[in-house]
């Protein structure tokens, strides 16, 4: 049997995909799985439907940053709200697919959320914050650059973003097993069941 894949639609500028991404490795250890990772950019969809976080309630979006911090001090998590915050992910996005090409796009992915996520670093939208990031990967930081830039992965990005559009992705992180979806990081008991189901159908 082939290693099972768990698919991930995400974007830096969700705080859930930077939980689920802290709460997933546990089942791919478990499950032997393989992270499967797609970068759908969520600011692209909301201005396509009309929505901004921001203009939410305050008292939802104080409830929100509430519960977040429950999350992180639950999973012993170093997670903060960053001043700058919504930030613009696509040059992260086009980033990723950079380095999948040099086989460290979950490396990346995974420096980047904490830079954000933790340290608060909002430098990161900008190709100058993530070339420290892509140099220490290994990985020659102009030629990260150049091709990111490039008219070949901003296609590669939207034909990623509109893939998870016709799959019926309408936000992130949206977790795919076996074709059954989860969306949020609050899902991970019913990932873990159809991983489970899974591995009892085809035992190794």
């Amino acid at each position: 049997m082939t290693k099972q894949k768990i698919e991930m639609y995400w974007d830096v500028g969700s705080t859930n995909t930077y939980f689920a991404l802290k709460l997933i490795k546990p089942l791919l250890e478990r499950y032997d799985c393989e992270l499967v990772l797609h970068p759908f950019n969520l600011g692209y969809v909301f201005r396509n439907n009309n929505y901004e976080l921001m203009k939410e309630p305050k008292s939802k979006l104080r409830n929100r940053k509430q519960d977040l911090m429950r999350w992180a001090r639950k999973y012993g998590l170093s997670f903060q709200i960053p001043r700058q915050f919504p930030i613009k992910s696509s040059r992260v996005l086009r980033g990723s697919l950079v380095m999948r090409r040099y086989g460290k796009e979950l490396e990346f992915v995974e420096k980047v959320m904490d830079r954000y996520w933790e340290q608060g670093d909002a430098s990161i939208a900008e190709y100058s914050g993530l070339r420290p990031i892509v140099e220490e990967l290994g990985v020659d930081p102009d030629k990260f650059e150049h091709l990111s830039a490039s008219d070949e992965i901003a296609a590669e990005l939207a034909q990623s973003t509109d893939k998870g559009i016709e799959r019926e992705v309408f936000g992130v992180p949206m977790i795919i097993v076996n074709n059954e979806m989860f969306w949020g990081k609050d899902r991970m008991d019913f990932v873990e069941d159809e991983l489970r189901k899974i591995s009892e159908a085809y035992p190794s």
